[in-house]
């Protein structure tokens, strides 16, 4: 049986405390660096001496580069530097065998193909390199490199046949746009200009882009050749065609015009591109066309090209959002100001078209406008009626009159039929539209229609219509009677008011009734402006109203005084008037005590006390001053809206003195609160108990009142339980 094998003992550590000193990373670090321990020293040079230790040194060399490409062919770059180790040591055949295996391994690698190249060049192998050049350009031609080092090296020896038959050979692959660009530089160096203009109209042909064209266009202007530069541009936009026009193409071309002072030509050019080119696309073309306009242009170029620019920001905003009706104002008020009958119509139409999408009055209101300006505008500037009554009538069609109908468009369709003397369907097509959706302003413009006609025969029917329609309306009856007024029949009117006043529900009935009193009391029938008074007292107690009626008796009598001569009889009448004006404002304080808010009472006091100073004596403007209430601040609890108490707040509150002295128990409830008072502390001083003292705490604590009076008044409410307790005690 095996032993079991004993663990090791883990030594323990007995002083577990930090050491005094403490190294840190940072520390190590840097006493390495001090100390230079990673640094290795530099292998000893080897110098060699004789002719055998070179041998047997590119021996040993040369089986190490062996060694590394036998483990990895791949790997270019062992490759390279083999040739390149074999150059250095003079061995040129050695190194292009190093260079032409490589090759078999990969053909298409580039660099490769440059180091061998670079290799034949210095040593000056010129046929070498012409020869691996077109082997490279052959195996890799759309390899720019070899292209640009192969016509870089045939012009650097002076071959310039030879450079010019590889770019040729170049210009059949269509390389980019750069090939094509040095070429043309390299025959522009040797002045080849006939050359080089026809490599531009190839290179315009295999890369059609615009910057091309101007490139071509400007290689012929700064050689001289105007003509031939504006065919280049003209070439260019047939080219293109109306489908793919370009606003850079026609910026030049409106430049290079000019630049040639041909302002006609180059004005042209713009009108035809922003004709031509969509809006969205003509950004910069709108900005130089303005530009040259502000330059070379009279006002009315210049206007012209701000228009056609905010047009284009007209165009934009409409197609962004086609209900905003805002910018179609703003667009048909443009295009208006330009005076195209047929361009005004077709906007005006497209702008109509966009109706609004729910059946919702405030969406129309804007919208209805564009029908009345179009309508409007073939009155006016138009002056086409036959077009103006069916833009009014398809107007009219197109307004849901079930749910909301618009007013001004039936009266603006009614005056333009009346304008054209054709009053029938002006009335025919008021009736209609009384018919189909009856309004307050509908009858009204008619109404006032057949007035300017003098036709008050049809008035007084469209008066009774529409009061069947809305009874409740006062100012329909006022002016019903200030028709019937003016027609000088007063019986009518009065009727009318009578009529009025008898409503059982109207909408403002202090106006109907002061009309009222005002037609009576301008035909001096003071008495039956008095009756109504009387009346309207019986309906409401409210103070305007009495101190109306007060103003009513003081103004009866200054009517009179106006008439008449004899002056002892109109200080009578004033005093009689005095002293009816008096006794309104005694039934109106007699009548608003049972009102419970007492500001109107004071209101009429105040009146009262106005006119006592004005028309009054001392004893009588006395007697009212001994009637002004006294203003006290009480407090009352707040109680929310579930009943809870929120705490007090204060208030003002009016005590009259006539309502004081009509409490005749007042003073009795005062002298029994101070003969209770006396009570307690007499029963205090006696008794002395704990049990007393609580109930006369607590008596204390309920005699308090919830109200706070000042020290001139006490609350009634509060005086009469005192009293209940004192009949309760004796």
């Amino acid at each position: 049986m095996e032993r079991p094998q004993k663990m090791p003992k883990v030594a323990k550590v007995k002083n577990k405390a930090p050491a005094e000193i403490q190294i840190t990373a940072e520390q190590l670090l840097r006493e390495a660096k001090e100390r230079d321990l990673e640094i290795l020293p530099p292998p000893p040079k080897q110098k060699i001496s004789d002719p055998e230790e070179l041998a047997d040194y590119q021996h040993r060399k040369r089986r190490a580069f062996e060694d590394g490409i036998r483990k990895n062919r791949s790997v270019i770059t062992n490759w390279i530097k083999y040739a390149q180790w074999e150059e250095s040591q003079k061995e040129v055949p050695r190194a292009r065998s190093i260079y032409e295996r490589a090759l078999d391994v990969d053909h298409r690698n580039i660099t490769l193909w440059l180091k061998y190249t670079e290799l034949e060049m210095r040593a000056r192998q010129v046929n070498h390199a012409r020869n691996l050049w077109d082997r490279a350009v052959t195996i890799l031609p759309r390899a720019n490199q070899f292209w640009y080092k192969y016509t870089y090296m045939e012009e650097m020896l002076g071959n310039i046949a030879g450079a010019r038959q590889v770019f040729d050979r170049w210009m059949e692959w269509e390389p980019d746009e750069q090939a094509w660009l040095t070429y043309i530089k390299f025959e522009m160096r040797y002045k080849e200009i006939d050359r080089a203009r026809k490599i531009y109209e190839k290179f315009v042909y295999v890369h059609p882009d615009v910057k091309n064209w101007i490139k071509f266009a400007r290689f012929e202007e700064n050689n001289g050749f105007i003509s031939g530069a504006r065919k280049v541009y003209e070439r260019a936009v047939e080219f293109f065609g109306e489908e793919t026009l370009d606003e850079k193409l026609f910026i030049a071309f409106a430049k290079f015009e000019e630049g040639q002072r041909e302002h006609d030509r180059a004005r042209v050019i713009y009108k035809y591109a922003l004709d031509n080119i969509p809006k969205e696309y003509a950004q910069e073309l709108y900005k130089n066309y303005t530009i040259h306009e502000k330059k070379y242009g009279d006002r009315t170029g210049i206007e012209d090209v701000i228009v056609s620019k905010r047009k284009f920001q007209y165009e934009e905003e409409v197609k962004a959002n086609p209900n905003n009706y805002d910018a179609w104002f703003d667009y048909l008020r443009l295009v208006e100001s330009e005076g195209n009958p047929d361009q005004i119509r077709e906007t005006y139409e497209r702008a109509i078209a966009n109706v609004p999408p729910t059946k919702e009055k405030q969406f129309w209101r804007r919208y209805i406008y564009l029908w009345i300006n179009y309508a409007l505008w073939e009155e006016l500037t138009a002056a086409d009626e036959e077009r103006t009554r069916q833009v009014y009538r398809a107007c009219i069609q197109l307004i849901p009159h079930k749910i909301f109908t618009f007013t001004k468009v039936w009266l603006l369709y009614a005056h333009f039929e009346i304008r054209c003397k054709n009053l029938s369907a002006a009335r025919k097509s008021l009736g209609m539209a009384l018919g189909m959706c009856p309004k307050d302003k509908l009858f009204r413009g008619y109404i006032d229609l057949e007035i300017q006609l003098r036709e008050f025969d049809r008035c007084r029917t469209l008066y009774e219509k529409f009061l069947e329609f809305g009874s409740e309306n006062c100012i329909t009856w006022m002016r019903f009677a200030e028709l019937e007024m003016l027609l000088g029949d007063m019986d009518r009117a009065r009727a009318i008011y009578e009529l009025a006043v008898s409503q059982p529900r109207l909408d403002m009935p202090e106006l109907l009734w002061k009309a009222y009193i005002d037609f009576e009391t301008g035909l001096g029938e003071f008495d039956k402006a008095r009756g109504l008074y009387e009346r309207l007292l019986e309906r409401t107690l409210h103070v305007k109203v009495w101190m109306s009626y007060a103003q009513f008796e003081m103004s009866c009598a200054e009517s009179q005084d106006d008439e008449e001569e004899n002056s002892e009889e109109a200080a009578d009448r004033a005093a009689m008037a005095v002293s009816l004006a008096r006794r309104v404002y005694e039934r109106a304080n007699t009548s608003l005590r049972s009102v419970t808010d007492k500001e109107e009472r004071v209101l009429l006091l105040e009146a009262w006390r106005t006119f006592e100073e004005t028309h009054g004596d001392e004893a009588s403007l006395e007697k009212v001053k001994q009637r002004m209430p006294r203003r006290i601040k009480r407090r009352q609890r707040v109680q929310a809206e579930d009943g809870t108490e929120e705490g007090w707040e204060e208030f003002f509150d009016y005590i009259f003195p006539e309502d004081e002295s009509a409490k005749p128990n007042l003073k009795l409830l005062a002298n029994a609160k101070l003969w209770k008072q006396k009570l307690q502390e007499m029963s205090n001083d006696s008794e002395g108990s704990p049990k007393d003292d609580e109930n006369e705490d607590g008596q204390g604590e309920q005699g308090d009142s919830d109200t706070s009076v000042s020290s001139s008044s006490e609350d009634e409410s509060e005086e009469e339980k005192e009293t209940g307790d004192k009949k309760k005690q004796e």
